[in-house]
């Protein structure tokens, strides 16, 4: 009796997908760097602390939110059920927009309790606050217009694409850049 051989080739990942764990290695390297230097920063004499507002919690929750509609959006394009995965990519994109706006409201709100993030009356730490939120915003706002150009062609493309590796490929991204916020503001959150 002849044994059954197995002439499956190993599953290759596709090649944005590899591109994009690479680029999410790269971003997290970055943001282990500031988040390290700011423990350094943070021992010297002229830190100031300060409470974040509470504005930042708002856009914790609406971040979360938004990382279970672009899930459940991958999930109705899977099923072919394009216009549940219209809607909910389309409230992905503004969870995201409303994300940079209440994080945008966050720093108005330190600027007038007298704590400027930048410029000759600031200090370090609330420096490193603005530059590494800041960092974060840019990476929210790259997810958000990857978000829209979806959208656009969920509704305008003529030629019906049905693969799912773009969205999933932001799927992936949108996840990342949720999970990073959680970790920067526990990290901004944890008592000193």
């Amino acid at each position: 009796m002849m044994a059954a051989t197995n002439n499956k080739e190993p599953q290759r990942i596709h090649p944005h997908k590899f591109t994009l764990w690479v680029a999410m290695g790269s971003i997290i390297m970055m943001f282990a760097g500031l988040t390290s230097a700011y423990i350094v920063k943070r021992s010297q004499s002229n830190w100031l602390e300060f409470s974040l507002p509470f504005v930042f919690w708002y856009s914790t929750a609406t971040i979360i939110i938004s990382s279970i509609t672009v899930q459940l959006s991958l999930k109705a394009f899977i099923a072919r059920e394009m216009k549940q995965y219209r809607t909910l990519i389309g409230i992905t994109a503004f969870l995201g927009v409303l994300f940079i706006s209440l994080q945008l409201v966050g720093f108005y709100n330190l600027e007038s309790r007298g704590i400027p993030l930048f410029g000759v009356k600031s200090n370090s730490a609330t420096s490193f606050l603005g530059i590494i939120t800041g960092l974060h915003i840019v990476h929210v706002l790259a997810g958000v217009i990857a978000i829209l150009v979806l959208f656009i062609k969920a509704y305008f493309s003529k030629i019906k694409n049905y693969s799912s590796v773009p969205l999933e490929i932001i799927s992936t991204y949108w996840h990342f850049v949720d999970i990073l916020w959680i970790y920067l503001f526990i990290f901004f959150n944890w008592p000193r």
